[in-house]
């Protein structure tokens, strides 16, 4: 295999992961007798201090025409007080919007070892194994109008939620095709009792499952007391 890989070590810890990393594909690549092609990028604070910019136009350059991109962490107390749109974060949303990468996996598994570190009691989570998949280009992250307006008597903030029914329908998709190859079972979770956004995520939601009749699907409502 020939891989092209890119590496944003990004800020703090991030360097540290990064490199290690960057060292076990090495050695696979080695092993396996793949060709590695890999380059650095700035991301983040880092980025900030050399460009300018959180997101520099050579990264996102960079980022389209690799195989695969491999991230630290951005973000440094420094940063703490700066406004939204210069912050490191932004280059993060700024990645995700220019590679489509619209759905984040996040495995849930425990380990007999590991047991006692958990807050919950053993048998809670003895056995667990599960995937969440997180939407992640759209949203309120994204979503406009959005900003800190001090035109009127007294400062406003605005944060827009919006979600598209493809946007909706493609990470559905994407947990239906994991529950497949897995226990076949698919939980949607939102707040349709309270957000229109919420509702026509169910909408899709339940319009999508009919594509996936082996799949058992349920609903659960996020919730708070006061």
């Amino acid at each position: 295999m020939n891989l092209n890989i890119l590496v944003l070590p990004g800020d703090g810890i991030g360097t540290e992961v990064t490199r290690e990393a960057v060292r076990v594909l090495r050695t696979v690549a080695e092993k396996w007798g793949h060709n590695l092609q890999i380059r650095e990028a700035l991301l983040g604070g880092i980025a900030i201090h050399k460009t300018g910019t959180p997101f520099p136009e050579e990264t996102a350059k960079l980022c389209v025409e690799a195989d695969a991109v491999l991230m630290g962490a951005v973000g440094l107390p420094e940063f703490d007080n700066w406004p939204p749109e210069k912050r490191p974060e932004r280059g993060l949303l700024g990645i995700r919007k220019t590679m489509g990468v619209y759905a984040n996996l996040r495995p849930v598994r425990s380990y007999a070892a590991l047991l006692e570190s958990s807050p919950l009691k053993n048998h809670l989570v003895d056995g667990v194994d599960m995937i969440i998949v997180r939407e992640l280009n759209s949203g309120i992250y994204y979503g406009t109008p959005r900003g800190i307006y001090e035109d009127g008597p007294e400062p406003r903030a605005v944060n827009t939620m919006s979600y598209t029914w493809s946007e909706i329908e493609r990470v559905t998709r994407m947990g239906f095709e994991l529950a497949r190859k897995r226990r076949k079972k698919l939980t949607s979770v939102d707040k349709s009792n309270v957000l229109e956004t919420s509702q026509l995520w169910r909408r899709v939601v339940v319009e999508v499952a009919k594509d996936y009749p082996d799949v058992e699907l349920n609903h659960l409502v996020r919730r708070h007391s006061f």
